[in-house]
């Protein structure tokens, strides 16, 4: 029987609790909350994996151990894993989670959290390359405007579900996959 992972992806204080955060993270926050809160309080389910972006001060603002690296919603528990990340894709920054996840017969992965296009995006693409189901849960992923093309982060949001879709993953918006 295959089990399911959760990816709560780079809801991190930079991102989704500042000056600099996306435009749509109090959507993601209570979003992001209700869902941790809701695996949490269930006696099984899937695994929570709180993934968490960095880079160095050449790069951005999510250096190690500064305040907009924080997580907005760390671990709870030893059952819960931080997964850090240098890159975009997840299983590119960490090349052994991909068997760590087949050894524990994990065979779906679920996505949400911040930036659709870059880290959703990718971790979803590579995680469906490498032969694992994909949902990503709508209304609980998003993104900055894009002001170089004009396109809104809801835009982008949509036009990240798409590819995703066309690639074989599952789009299902947070609150249905929850009743399940």
């Amino acid at each position: 029987m295959s089990r399911t992972a959760i990816f709560a992806i780079d809801i991190q204080n930079g991102l989704a609790n500042s000056a600099t955060e996306i435009p749509h993270a109090p959507r993601i926050r209570q979003a992001a909350e209700t869902i941790l809160s809701s695996l949490r309080a269930r006696s099984s389910g899937p695994d929570i994996f709180i993934v968490q972006h960095e880079e160095g001060p050449e790069s951005g603002d999510l250096v190690r151990s500064t305040e907009p690296w924080e997580l907005v919603f760390p671990p709870r528990g030893e059952e819960e894993k931080v997964v850090y990340k240098h890159t975009c894709n997840t299983l590119d920054s960490n090349p052994d989670l991909i068997n760590q996840l087949r050894a524990q017969e994990i065979g779906t992965l679920v996505m949400f959290g911040i930036q659709s296009e870059f880290c959703v995006r990718e971790t979803s693409l590579g995680a469906l390359a490498a032969g694992f189901k994909v949902i990503i849960l709508q209304g609980a992923h998003s993104t900055y405007d894009d002001s170089g093309t004009g396109k809104s982060a809801m835009q982008i949001e949509r036009e990240v579900e798409e590819e995703v879709k066309a690639n074989g993953g599952i789009i299902i918006p947070w609150e249905k996959w929850l009743e399940n």
